[in-house]
């Protein structure tokens, strides 16, 4: 289904919006840095970061939301991405929309992920009305465990799983599942 997009989300620090010419090479950057693709199979060529900016961008125009390019607004430095995107393997848990991020380690600790992310969150319940969101990370991913933690999602050991784009015995091959639906995120919202 086909929803419309904002061109930008804003919290106290960060401006979310669609992709931009000059953030390719920021995004090479990002892809390049083995501290940011430890929890990937491997840090990505430039032209595989190209690619998936691309793609990023197809997925948007397909499905009217997306990997929304994040900027410090203080100084409109990008910082990577935060958004929402529909996993293209097969797996129990879907058909789903998960919410992802991946933040420049330059900027790690400093809550941005679990900001931008709320934003993310509240745009897909209330302004896209789905009816729920998941994340999964490998297994040993305890930074973005946290970020998935402090969002109000819980995790669901019945939906973990094998990767299936990644070989056996790889160490990253296992991941852990959360899930937030939106009646729970509004009973929280509400919540005194």
């Amino acid at each position: 289904m086909i929803r419309s997009a904002p061109q930008t989300l804003a919290t106290d620090r960060l401006l979310l919006r669609r992709w931009r010419q000059s953030d390719r090479l920021p995004f090479q950057k990002l892809h390049a840095d083995p501290r940011v693709m430890e929890s990937m199979p491997a840090p990505l060529s430039p032209e595989e970061s190209d690619q998936l900016m691309d793609r990023i961008e197809e997925h948007f125009e397909h499905y009217g939301f997306g990997l929304f390019a994040a900027e410090l607004l203080e100084n409109q430095t990008f910082v990577g991405f935060i958004g929402l995107s529909v996993p293209t393997f097969d797996a129990l848990f879907m058909p789903a929309v998960e919410i992802g991020w991946r933040l420049a380690a330059e900027h790690w600790g400093r809550g941005l992920a679990t900001e931008g992310a709320r934003a993310v969150v509240r745009y897909a319940f209330e302004d896209l009305r789905l009816p729920s969101l998941v994340s999964f990370t490998p297994t040993q991913n305890l930074r973005s465990r946290r970020v998935m933690e402090k969002l109000g999602m819980v995790h669901d050991p019945s939906g973990d799983f094998d990767h299936p784009r990644l070989p056996e015995g790889h160490a990253l091959r296992r991941h852990v599942l959360y899930r937030l639906d939106r009646q729970t995120w509004h009973a929280a919202q509400v919540a005194p």
